[in-house]
């Protein structure tokens, strides 16, 4: 498999100024509305009642090209959305033959569910290019040579609240089929394993239907709430005093809601998982990993990852179960080098005790790279130092 990966983030000043700004600012360490440019109306397909008007203030990236021809974007973004703001992030394409694409919306977001619906947008595509929830996909005929990624600012008419984005970042990816062979390269993390909390998401099966039926389809966000809990970071106890006292770990049905996707209809968003995990003081981004030589990195500095893999009952031997896309938290490696994970799926029993997994280290790199391509979270305190990043840079 072609291993062609790049990474793009802004979050500095500096790199924020090398953009357009249109009705924007850049202060206080974050990009905020600064003098709107317009009133747009927003019809929110997923709530009933009449259309609200919104301020509006744009950013737009200057043209990127990460050096080689690449077949699908991820963007991420970590922002705050006070009441009545939300953002929209956006992605254009010129291909290699030259031809500009529109604008993709890879998301509709806030913080909470309260004034919009946080939504990917289905639709859109055209005969080269489609956007599948979190990912914009191009066909080889389609492929990019040059990308942009555009933020929108929108608040409240009479509003004088802004969201204040303080992080975005895109990945490019050449993930065309190929014959993938495991890596024999090791990176010094065999025996480290990094004491995550454990959380199941089989304790929450039937819990909340609204979101997904409960627990069953919640890997992600109980992965994403693994990691945060590592860090000390998280929801507080008034934040999900709504959800039944009954409930185990009630941060978990909360991370869901606040994940939720409302037109994919499920909390597996990528992106909408980094920028849940940012509101609690985390930086987090959306990237692919080439390896598991390079989840050993992270590991050796100390930061657990949440992975993308899909996998049948042969492909990975002591799962217990198959899945045809799935989250689960790499915590180290054992004395030999296979993978150690927090599983929030774990065949076992319904218990946090039965999370923690150990697999096959060939099998697991497989069924990660053929299955998302290496899509990984990388959640941290932004005091905590990322590794240092190889020469075509994808962190």
């Amino acid at each position: 498999m072609n291993r062609r990966i790049r990474f793009e983030s802004w979050s500095t000043v500096d790199r924020f100024e090398a953009g357009g700004h249109d009705g924007t600012a850049f202060s206080d360490g974050a990009l905020v509305v600064d003098s709107p440019r317009g009133i747009r109306e927003y019809d929110d397909p997923h709530r009933d009642g009449a259309a609200e008007g919104y301020e509006q203030a744009v950013w737009t990236s200057p043209e990127v090209s990460p050096g080689f021809v690449f077949t699908e974007l991820v963007s991420s973004w970590n922002a705050r959305t006070p009441e009545g703001t939300w953002i929209e992030v956006a992605l254009c394409v010129t291909t290699t033959h030259g031809v500009t694409t529109p604008w993709y919306v890879m998301g509709r977001w806030a913080e909470t569910d309260h004034d919009i619906a946080p939504t990917s947008v289905p639709g859109q595509s055209d005969e080269l290019t489609e956007v599948n929830v979190d990912r914009l996909t191009l066909s080889e005929a389609g492929a990019g040579s040059t990308y942009r990624i555009r933020v929108t600012l929108l608040r409240r008419v009479g509003s004088t609240a802004t969201p204040a984005v303080s992080f975005l970042g895109c990945v490019a990816s050449d993930v065309r089929a190929g014959e993938f062979a495991a890596s024999p390269e090791r990176n010094g993390a065999a025996g480290i394993v990094i004491d995550v909390p454990q959380y199941s998401q089989r304790l929450h099966v039937g819990e909340y239907p609204q979101w997904a039926n409960g627990g069953e389809s919640w890997c992600s966000p109980t992965s994403t709430s693994m990691v945060l809990a590592h860090w000390g970071l998280g929801p507080t106890q008034a934040d999900y005093a709504w959800v039944d006292t009954a409930a185990p770990d009630r941060f978990v049905p909360y991370a869901a809601r606040h994940t939720f996707d409302h037109a994919y209809r499920a909390p597996g968003n990528w992106s909408f998982n980094a920028a849940y995990a940012a509101r609690f003081g985390a930086t987090a981004f959306v990237t692919r990993l080439r390896s598991l030589a390079e989840a050993e990195l992270f590991i050796n500095a100390g930061i657990p990852l949440v992975v993308g893999v899909a996998f049948t009952h042969d492909q990975l031997e002591g799962a217990g179960y198959e899945t045809n896309g799935h989250l689960a938290v790499v915590v180290g490696f054992d004395e030999h080098g296979d993978v150690v994970c927090n599983d929030p799926a774990s065949h076992h029993l319904p218990s946090n005790d039965e999370v923690r997994a150990t697999f096959d280290r060939e099998q697991f790199e497989r069924a990660w790279m053929r299955s998302s391509g290496g899509i990984t979270y990388v959640i941290r305190p932004p005091g905590v130092p990322l590794p240092q990043p190889p020469a075509e840079p994808n962190w």
